[in-house]
């Protein structure tokens, strides 16, 4: 007789990582936006600028070696939508929002992160 490929404990402990898996993606898009918020920007881990994500507009950050990346904030959310760096990585990330959402632009050194809002103030952070 041949062996099973799948018995009931590994049916089982693939439910249960199916359920966790879910139940973490759930988790990440309830997540509400961060109201009265702000997009962090930094180069080479300094802060150059924190834009209110309430106010839309557009930044050109000089990133570290003299690359550059395009930053617009639009509709309570900070997208780059440009970039001088050779993947691109950065501009094809979508949009954040969310208190602790970043988009890291690894070649040009530029991090922008979500930072405020509801959530911030739940945390107790000081």
């Amino acid at each position: 007789m041949g062996k099973k490929l799948f018995g009931r404990r590994d049916l089982i402990l693939l439910a249960v990582f199916l359920l966790i898996g879910g139940a973490a993606l759930l988790f990440q898009l309830a997540r509400p936006a961060a109201a009265g918020g702000v997009a962090e920007v930094s180069v080479d881990g300094e802060l150059v600028a924190a834009l209110p994500l309430s106010e839309d507009g557009e930044m050109v950050i000089e990133g570290y070696g003299g690359g550059e990346n395009t930053l617009v904030i639009r509709d309570g959310e900070a997208d780059i939508v440009a970039a001088t760096c050779p993947d691109g990585v950065c501009v094809r990330h979508r949009p954040v929002s969310r208190e602790g959402e970043s988009i890291i632009c690894l070649p040009n050194r530029v991090v922008v992160t979500i930072r405020g809002g509801k959530e911030a103030a739940v945390d107790g952070v000081a």
